[in-house]
């Protein structure tokens, strides 16, 4: 008991150390930038002029090709593995604020983006070596090659509606404001507070929708044995482009993606670390 007792109090002094908060919070502009970058990348397939996959591994690869490009990779690498760790220790022993399903539900999401940031922490660097393979690409080699094996069909289906529940709830979480919970609500003016629930709300709506799309995509492909379908992030956008007001509803997304970079930079000051 002793011994959990200091594991778990090491674990607290490590979660609540100054510089992982600093990090976490420049995590948080890197994230911003990634997303507007994400969101022009999506206005740019709405009108058909964009060669780049339109997701976060594209967004590093346009900022890379910026003058300082690599030093902001390198920044961002540090600002997400910083925010994965900090994560990583919310899912462990954070939220303690909260009760019952609120707690679990955010603990659940901490594990969720810990894997996210991570991922892109990996990418960046990778982006940096210039090693960066297309992801999109990538996920549809990876679904031909499971939806090969035995009950693979069945598993690609599995993943694609945890995508898709994924998505529906992060609409959820935005539109029911549960976001707010995470920010020092405190500290905001009534203005700040004002924006920051708008941008928000339109934020996690957006991105879900996207998640969402992809999942279903994903199931698609399972469903018809077609990997070509099963591309991402890349894939939603540019299906969603392709229906009737396509471009119009492409470009409401964009701006909704664009708005949750906003609010990366407002939580990067009013965010609960």
């Amino acid at each position: 008991m002793s011994l959990t007792r200091n594991a778990g109090a090491t674990a607290v002094r490590a979660a609540n150390s100054r510089w992982l908060e600093l990090l976490t919070r420049a995590g948080f502009v890197g994230y911003g930038i990634l997303h507007l970058l994400f969101a022009w990348l999506a206005l740019q397939i709405a009108f058909g002029h964009s060669g780049e996959e339109g997701n976060q591994n594209g967004a590093l690869r346009t900022l890379g090709a910026q003058p300082l490009g690599k030093f902001l990779l390198v920044a961002i690498a540090i600002g997400m593995f910083a925010m994965a760790i900090w994560q990583a220790f919310e899912a462990a022993i954070g939220h303690r604020g909260l009760r019952g399903r609120d707690r679990l539900f955010e603990r659940i999401a901490s594990v969720v983006r810990t894997v996210v940031f991570g991922w892109l922490a990996w990418t960046a660097v990778k982006v940096f070596q210039d090693a960066s393979a297309n992801a999109a690409d990538q996920q549809q080699a990876l679904t031909a090659r499971l939806m090969a094996g035995t009950g693979g069909r069945w598993l690609v289906g599995l993943a694609g509606l945890v995508l898709a529940a994924v998505g529906v709830g992060m609409i959820g979480y935005g539109l029911k404001k549960k976001f707010e919970r995470n920010l020092k609500i405190g500290q905001l003016t009534p203005r700040a507070h004002t924006l920051a629930r708008r941008l928000g709300m339109a934020g996690y709506a957006a991105r879900g929708a996207v998640f969402a799309i992809a999942g279903l995509l994903i199931v698609v492909a399972a469903v018809k044995y077609d990997p070509a379908k099963a591309r991402g992030l890349d894939a939603a956008l540019r299906i969603l482009r392709d229906q009737s007001y396509g471009p119009v509803l492409l470009t409401l997304a964009a701006l909704g993606i664009a708005a949750f970079g906003v609010y990366c930079f407002l939580q990067s000051r009013y965010r609960r670390v």
